[in-house]
């Protein structure tokens, strides 16, 4: 059961509420009515929004077939050959959406260029650290995606070939991509700040035959060359026939290679090969801390529903909305940030580190780019939080109707922080779902309250359930976050995954037929969910599970704490040790008086069972290459494995950092401690 305060019965005051002139105006909203006169959604009352979206998500898990024909219709889906069914097998794994339908995604992303009143609107902005916005229009993106998607068929990319690229987050990213998905190839990306081990790792399970890769980036203040790396992978990859230089730092094309310019820069006619609707669309990996990452395959059908449903209906997002995530190509949100394009919308990409030259950087690319949507990372909400940002105060967000967060849970007061300090009238979205499905699993409704630490309500199509350790449905207690039904984005599989043996150890494990995505949540009995982190790494006391990150979000309320790691280890005698390691701010000390204020604060916001062992001050948290705490692998440390074992060393931004928690669990073992 959870340790957290359970919610009242009657619903507490929420932080914000949308006005009935945004709930009429949502686009979920007018969704509803025309589902319910065409579909059999149940209709609005239009006097109780929680009431009307609970309706209105109920309806979508249990007419699952109605819904998806639904969302479909109303995004005008252009099937060029129609399906035979909806869902002709609901089973997961497994699921067959919409057999016998072909389409293209690149397609349906690039329609707005075929409108005369959107053509020569922007599709792109692109923003560095320079803080210069360009822009592409649609029209040059679509002439662009013709041009190269006609280059990569004289390479001979045929539909279900691999495209690779080491790219940072530039325009010619999303060319390359939708260029790809033009032709039916499998798109694949790496950051160019992965080394060339942790690339290979993963391009090497997937085979690529064309490379698109950087001479290097700029990050930091600094200009970081990547020819060296290049060279590493094209050597490492001997299925790619073709590699495509883009000089962002303006170095000549590698032998053998060709260059971008030239592969951009024809008049050829858009074409888009029509693919059947589990046609591969791209593969993206897993952090894979504890191994090879896992190659995950989307579809080009599943993705595309799946992301209009989100953008257009749980973003609220349209023509004439600027959308930004603050994200890199090797994380899924950069995919998800591309698909703003189905819904019309102008996306916004930047290339630089989120907080250079200063903590406020992110919000000055929000306003330089007059940002509607901004997505970014609870982190960087913290990190603004205790560097005193005013982002309100200090930079024209007047433009900005909505922040999302996600990465990790949005603890309390980042919620107040956002409402404080960039609008009391802001539609916080924060959202979690994960790389498996690349999207959410709950998130943001723009005709619902906003309830502090709490994310909105489970997404439409979504199943979330929160399960006990029989199977058994809880509500206003922690369980695991499962999902009882198929969702399009799904994986159709793991690259090389014979008998899809590792995708169903992955999910279907402990509940067989049931997704388990093996997050903790509580879903409280007025709809919203909380999210208390990963479930393989609960602490577990005495029975009482907690999520690290209600620890974390209560420890790094202290100015002395940057960050922290909590670790609950068994011990072979049957005890169980749980350390709490901090990373000082600078200046700040770790005496007496700072450990017994963090424990005083666990003790009386969370509970008295997890207060730490022990307060260890540690020169870094480590991190994935995707900027998540790694948990495990340091408990596996701790445990004694060895770090070889315990991690793959790629998949982690900095390993010195863990040969520090090596060293420490070797050090406590020859003084016999735990």
């Amino acid at each position: 059961m959870s340790t957290t305060p359970e919610p009242a019965a009657s619903s507490p005051e929420p932080l914000w509420s949308p006005s009935p002139e945004r709930i009429a105006g949502a686009r979920l909203t007018r969704f509803q009515q025309w589902a319910a006169q065409r579909h059999g959604a149940p209709a609005a009352t239009g006097t109780d929004p929680v009431a009307d979206y609970a309706a209105l998500h109920a309806w979508s898990v249990r007419a699952p077939e109605e819904f998806w024909r639904a969302v479909t219709e109303w995004f005008d889906v252009r099937f060029s050959t129609p399906a035979d069914t909806v869902l002709a097998d609901p089973a997961m794994p497994g699921a067959r959406w919409f057999p016998g339908a072909r389409l293209n995604y690149a397609e349906h992303a690039l329609r707005p260029a075929l409108d005369p009143d959107q053509a020569d609107r922007p599709a792109l902005v692109h923003v560095d650290e320079r803080h210069e916005p360009a822009t592409v229009t649609w029209a040059e993106l679509s002439r662009q995606v013709a041009s190269l998607a006609a280059e990569l068929r004289r390479l001979g990319v045929t539909p279900g070939d691999r495209v690779s690229g080491y790219v940072p987050n530039t325009a010619h990213a999303v060319v390359a991509l939708l260029a790809t998905a033009a032709v039916g190839g499998v798109w694949t990306s790496c950051a160019p700040d992965f080394g060339a081990r942790s690339v290979l790792d993963r391009f090497q399970q997937v085979e690529p035959v064309v490379l698109f890769a950087v001479d290097g980036y700029r990050y930091g203040g600094k200009t970081h060359d990547r020819t060296a790396t290049v060279a590493e992978l094209r050597a490492g990859l001997p299925t790619v026939r073709a590699t495509i230089h883009i000089p962002l730092l303006g170095t000549e094309a590698p032998e053998g290679a060709l260059h971008w310019d030239a592969s951009t820069t024809s008049k050829a006619e858009p074409h888009y090969e029509q693919v059947p609707f589990d046609h591969p669309l791209w593969v993206l990996y897993s952090s894979g801390t504890t191994g090879l990452p896992k190659a995950i395959v989307q579809s080009q059908g599943g993705i595309l529903l799946e992301h209009l449903k989100q953008t257009g209906l749980h973003l609220d997002l349209g023509p004439g909305d600027r959308f930004f995530w603050y994200t890199s190509t090797g994380w899924m949100m950069w995919n998800f940030l591309v698909s703003g394009l189905l819904a019309g919308a102008t996306i916004v990409l930047y290339d630089g580190a989120p907080g250079y030259p200063d903590t406020a950087a992110q919000w000055r690319v929000v306003e330089r780019t007059g940002t509607t949507v901004f997505g970014t990372s609870a982190a960087y909400v913290i990190a603004c939080r205790k560097a005193e940002v005013h982002p309100g105060r200090d930079f024209d967000l007047s433009a900005v109707g909505c922040v999302a967060t996600t990465g990790s849970p949005l603890p309390p007061d980042g919620f107040r922080w956002l409402h404080d300090e960039v609008a009391a009238d802001l539609w916080i979205a924060s959202v979690s779902g994960g790389t498996d499905v690349c999207s959410c699993f709950a998130g943001g409704v723009p005709t619902l309250p906003v309830h502090v630490g709490e994310l909105q309500a489970a997404c439409l199509g979504t199943d979330l359930q929160a399960w006990d350790a029989q199977g058994r449905p809880v509500v206003d207690e922690v369980g695991e976050l499962v999902v009882t039904n198929p969702m399009p984005s799904m994986p159709i599989r793991f690259w090389n995954d014979p008998g899809d043996t590792r995708y169903r150890e992955s999910y279907f494990e402990m509940f067989p037929g049931v997704w388990r995505h093996g997050d903790w949540i509580t879903l409280t009995s007025r709809g919203t969910v909380v999210i208390h982190g990963r479930s393989d790494s609960t602490l577990n006391r005495q029975g009482v599970r907690m999520g690290s990150s209600d620890i974390y979000e209560v420890v790094e309320r202290l100015p002395e704490i940057a960050e922290s790691l909590v670790i609950g280890v068994e011990q072979p005698d049957g005890g169980y040790w749980m350390p709490l390691f901090v990373r000082l701010a600078p200046g700040a000390a770790l005496d007496d008086g700072l450990r017994d204020r963090i424990r005083t604060a666990i003790r009386a916001q969370l509970s008295p069972r997890h207060v730490p062992d022990e307060v260890i001050a540690v020169p870094g948290v480590p991190h994935t290459l995707t900027g998540k705490r790694i948990e495990v692998p340091v408990k596996r440390l701790l445990q004694g494995t060895a770090l070889d074992k315990a991690v793959n060393p790629g998949s982690v931004d900095d390993l010195e950092v863990l040969r520090f928690y090596e060293r420490l669990a070797a050090e406590r073992a020859a003084g016999g401690r735990p």
